[in-house]
């Protein structure tokens, strides 16, 4: 077997195969850094422009908690404004006719107790 100077040497080749997957190692980092760089700033900008819009957001939410809060106060004031005024109609009803509101209220009564002794027969026999 005859080698001459101009066919490399398996060592060389090995040399140039170790820079060669030297290079492509170097290459692979770079790419892989500039895509992590890009990705943290893309990460950056999308936290820059959300605060504001969640900020804006957990306003509006407490805002609408407070009219709710509101809405049933007032709800509550009219509900019991309108209690008083049933109340005093119905004291001034019986002081105007008096044995007329007793036998309106003995007879609502007498109708109650006939549905629950009707209700809890039924219940019992079935």
């Amino acid at each position: 077997m005859h080698f001459n100077n101009s066919d490399p040497s398996p060592s060389s080749l090995l040399e140039k195969a170790e820079q060669g997957a030297d290079k492509a190692l170097q290459s692979t980092e770079q790419v892989a850094n500039d895509a992590l760089k890009m990705l943290t700033d893309a990460i950056h900008d999308l936290r820059l422009q959300t605060l504001p819009l969640a900020a804006r957001t957990g306003e509006q939410v407490s805002a609408l908690a407070q009219r709710g809060v509101d809405s049933v106060r007032e709800s509550s004031h009219q509900l019991r404004l309108k209690a008083e005024h049933a109340s005093e109609c119905t004291v001034a009803y019986i002081k105007h006719d008096p044995v007329k509101s007793v036998l309106i209220a003995a007879a609502t009564g007498a109708a109650l107790m006939a549905l629950i002794s009707l209700f809890s027969h039924s219940r019992h026999r079935s």
